[in-house]
């Protein structure tokens, strides 16, 4: 990549007390892609996108949005304050309001934001997209499904109006009908928005399938990395991620 990557960790380490959750990982994003991290649980997936989002403070190494540096050692950025800079994150086990309504989950998502109109377009698009929520507007969290819950967080993050997405295992106890609601819905939101995606998954199949580039994290490391259509067909991935 000549251009300077939307997103950039350099040699990054972090831990947990005394447990090394990644060690010296080096990942490029670069602007308009999707890029998928993969492996086992605990290969420290989700951890990289704590120091993204500065959760987590890094034991070294940086991370780098757009060429500046935002969570290092000597520098850490709240996690709120990347909300401005065009970042949000869908969290694993998507964590919508239980006992606020859809449509104010969704609105959460823009607590940020002044422009009303704007807001009211977005609110609409999202719907557009979802439109399952749009029959529901006025339900609680609580009572939707795992999959809708889902559409809920996806609709909240964009809400921010983000560049950069981040998605932390979004098809996890998700029924198949709905995975590839949000698989075409993922495809849609890079190809039509133009937003970059960083895909975190357990479902490796539908990582690289939808991702153009994508790392193999193993115990803490970069094992592989590579094109989505050169590791779809690695005996090594194919033995251990995609059940060949």
């Amino acid at each position: 990549m000549s251009e300077t990557p939307h997103l950039e960790l350099k040699n990054v380490s972090l831990r947990y007390g005394e447990v090394r959750a990644l060690e010296d990982v080096s990942i490029r994003v670069g602007r308009g892609q999707v890029v998928a991290l993969i492996g086992a649980n605990g290969a420290g997936k989700s951890s990289v996108l704590r120091a993204v989002t500065g959760l987590r403070k890094v034991a070294a190494g940086e991370v780098r949005i757009d060429g500046n540096q935002t969570n290092s050692l000597q520098h850490q950025q709240p996690a709120h304050a990347l909300v401005a800079q065009g970042v949000a994150m869908v969290p694993e086990g998507r964590h919508i309001f239980p006992y606020m309504s859809i449509k104010d989950n969704l609105l959460m998502g823009a607590y940020s934001r002044k422009d009303k109109a704007g807001i009211a377009s977005d609110l609409e698009r999202v719907c557009e997209r979802f439109p399952l929520l749009k029959q529901r507007f006025q339900q609680q969290g609580s009572s939707l499904s795992g999959g809708e819950q889902q559409m809920v967080a996806i609709g909240r993050a964009l809400m921010a109006k983000p560049r950069l997405l981040l998605l932390d295992e979004p098809s996890l106890g998700i029924a198949p009908q709905i995975i590839r609601i949000i698989a075409r819905s993922l495809i849609e939101i890079n190809t039509k928005e133009g937003i970059t995606i960083v895909l975190v998954e357990q479902n490796s199949r539908m990582a690289l399938a939808l991702s153009s580039y994508a790392y193999v994290l193993e115990t803490g490391h970069v094992a592989l990395e590579g094109p989505s259509s050169e590791l779809m067909t690695n005996e090594h991935v194919k033995r251990l991620y995609l059940g060949a």
